[in-house]
C-alpha cells in the first residue's frame, strides 16, 4: 500500500466518517426524511451506534493487518478511533444536553444525570466507557506516543475495556427482547475479536520462551571417546 493509497484511504474514511453527522444536520432543517416523531432518541440513537460501529471498526484493525499483512492498515486506526470517541461524546452530550433538559434547567437536570449515572446500570457503563475514552483521545497524539512509550501501548489496551462496556450499555438500554438480535451481533462480533487477541497474546508468549536442549553429559572416566 503506497502513501497515496492511505492519503485517499483517510479521505474516504473522513468522508465516510462524517456521513451520519451529516445526514443528522439535513434531517435535523427538514431534508431526507426529518429526524421523526422523537427527534432527541432519533440523534440519540444515530450517535451511540456510529459510535460503537467505529470502536468496533478500530479493535479489527490489528486483526486484519496480521491476518492480511498489511502493515499500513495501522494507520487508519488513530483515525477511527478518534470519530469513535466523537461519536461518543456527541451521543452522551445529547443525552444530557438535550433529553435531560441540561441546557434548559441545569439544576435539575444535573440532579437527574448523577442519580442516572448511579442508580441506572447501562448508563453507569456507557458513562465509564466515555470516561475511560478520553485519556486514550488526549494520548493518541504520535509527541505523547514516543513519550509515553510502553506506557502508551498499556494505556491503550483500555480499548478492549471499553468495548465490552460498549456493548453491555447497548445490551442493556433495548427495552424488549426482540431487539436482542442486534446487541447479539455485536457480542458475537466483540469475543471474535478478543479471542483472537487473546490467541496472538498466547503463541507470541509461547514463542517467547527459550527452545529447550538436551542436555549432553560429559564423557565418564574409561569410556573410550567415539571417533
Amino acid at each position: 500500500m503506497t502513501q497515496r493509497t492511505v492519503v485517499v484511504v483517510k479521505l474516504a474514511l473522513w468522508a465516510a466518517c462524517l456521513a451520519p453527522l451529516a445526514l443528522l444536520v439535513a434531517r435535523g432543517f427538514g431534508y431526507a426524511g426529518g429526524l421523526g416523531v422523537n427527534p432527541v432518541e432519533h440523534v440519540l440513537d444515530v450517535c451511540g451506534t456510529t459510535g460503537l460501529n467505529l470502536l468496533m471498526l478500530t479493535l479489527c484493525i490489528s486483526p486484519l493487518r496480521r491476518s492480511l499483512g498489511i502493515n499500513r492498515l495501522v494507520s487508519f486506526r488513530r483515525l477511527l478511533g478518534l470519530f469513535a470517541f466523537f461519536y461518543v461524546a456527541l451521543h452522551f452530550s445529547t443525552y444530557a444536553l438535550l433529553d435531560l433538559g441540561l441546557i434548559f434547567q441545569p439544576q435539575f437536570a444535573w440532579n437527574t444525570l448523577l442519580a442516572d449515572i448511579v442508580e441506572r446500570p447501562y448508563i453507569t457503563v456507557g458513562f465509564t466507557a466515555l470516561v475511560l475514552l478520553i485519556p486514550l483521545a488526549v494520548t493518541s497524539t504520535r509527541a505523547l506516543q514516543r513519550r509515553l512509550g510502553k506506557n502508551w501501548v498499556k494505556l491503550h489496551r483500555l480499548v478492549y475495556v471499553i468495548a465490552i462496556l460498549g456493548v453491555l450499555h447497548f445490551w442493556w438500554q433495548k427495552k424488549s427482547d426482540a431487539d436482542v438480535a442486534e446487541p447479539l451481533l455485536y457480542a458475537f462480533l466483540l469475543a471474535v475479536v478478543l479471542g483472537e487477541r487473546l490467541k496472538h497474546r498466547l503463541v507470541h508468549a509461547k514463542a517467547a520462551v527459550p527452545a529447550s536442549y538436551r542436555r549432553v553429559e560429559p564423557p565418564q572416566a574409561g569410556e573410550k571417546a567415539s571417533h
